[in-house]
């Protein structure tokens, strides 16, 4: 795989996110489902427990990771490689002061339509 100028490539850290995120949730799987294991003396309640404990976790920083702002290099990912957001052919809002002929006849009394 070669990569061109443009292209983004993402670094080490970009890399391993996911699986710090896999980690952390069996991290807190396992904790709970020995806090449940020595509370109950049951492996299978235990297990249970650990792995809707697991699921739980894993979905909510996959949420949270969603919902956090991008950088600039993510930014620049998401666009194509393009650091800029501001196109100069980017769509704007219509002016209020200039009548619009979707609105109707522009004076009382005009013919429309």
């Amino acid at each position: 795989m070669t990569n061109t100028p443009g292209e983004y490539k993402p670094s080490r850290r970009d890399m391993l996110r996911p699986i710090e995120y896999v980690g952390g949730a069996a991290i807190a799987a396992i904790f709970t489902g020995v806090v449940v294991l020595v509370t109950t003396r049951d492996l299978m309640l235990g297990l249970i427990v650990a792995g809707i404990a697991f699921i739980a976790v894993l979905m909510t920083l996959a949420l949270l990771s969603m919902a956090m702002k991008p950088n600039a290099e993510e930014s620049a990912e998401i666009e194509g490689g393009a650091p800029d957001a501001s196109a100069p052919d980017a769509p704007t809002a219509p002016d209020a002061s200039k009548p619009d002929e979707a609105d109707g006849p522009a004076e009382p009394g005009t013919p429309g339509r």
